[in-house]
């Protein structure tokens, strides 16, 4: 099993924003506070199992994923990690703008780009690359859990080198808003989810900041222990 605590670096919108209310609400959990919420009202009504379908999400926090959770190498400290995302978020860059909708990946339901950002692969590569030297080096119970059968020959390859099968070519932004769903319920549930959104009327998100998560064990969900705006290039 995965070494405890684990750390993950993440986009999460600011906690009084209405991205992340809608996000944080749907899920039924604020990883800002490590407090449950109650579900938006009539979503429970709206989708039968919203609870369950949302279960794997809410131990996550509402986020994207750009470095996904790691166990630190021996030798490295938290307060060292947090330092070292407060450096990286200094170094000036191009902030990432992507126009949101609402889509399936597989079998669950996320908010992603509506088309490719160069700048958003380049922050998410860089992620990758500049915090791998706190990565603790993947445990062989850890690597059978991510069914490695069902993964392409450069997904292994990810999944060996960087601890993670979806980096570089491979990654997808996302910010999962429910589960795995039945395939017969899915459309239906789809177009629930951007009726709610569009009533946000967000025409753009701004990729501007990163936050640090941490798990305390495995029984515990993510929780946001440091987060830093991006320096945007002049």
């Amino acid at each position: 099993m995965s070494q405890h605590p684990r750390y993950a670096i993440y986009f999460a919108p600011p906690a009084d924003s209405a991205l992340y209310r809608f996000g944080a609400e749907l899920i039924g959990y604020d990883a800002y506070s490590g407090q449950s919420l109650p579900f938006p009202k009539g979503i429970e009504s709206d989708v039968n199992g919203w609870k369950h379908f949302t279960a794997d999400p809410r131990k996550y926090g509402f986020h994207a994923t750009l470095k996904a959770p790691i166990s630190l190498v021996p030798g490295k400290t938290e307060g060292e990690l947090v330092a070292a995302l407060s450096d990286f978020a200094r170094m000036p860059r191009a902030i990432p703008v992507i126009v949101p909708t609402i889509r399936n990946i597989g079998s669950f339901i996320a908010i992603v780009p509506e088309s490719p950002s160069p700048a958003l692969q380049k922050l998410a590569d860089d992620c990758v690359t500049v915090f791998d030297d706190f990565r603790a080096p993947l445990l062989a119970a850890d690597r059978e859990r991510r069914n490695v059968s069902a993964l392409t020959d450069r997904q292994v390859a990810h999944l060996d080198r960087w601890g993670y099968p979806y980096v570089f070519e491979e990654f997808r932004f996302h910010m999962t808003l429910a589960g795995s769903l039945p395939a017969e319920g899915r459309a239906a549930v789809t177009e629930i989810l951007r009726t709610r959104f569009a009533t946000l009327k967000l025409n753009s998100i701004s990729i501007d900041r990163l936050a640090l998560f941490r798990q305390n064990d495995a029984s515990s969900a993510f929780t946001i222990i440091s987060h830093e705006p991006l320096r945007a290039a002049i």
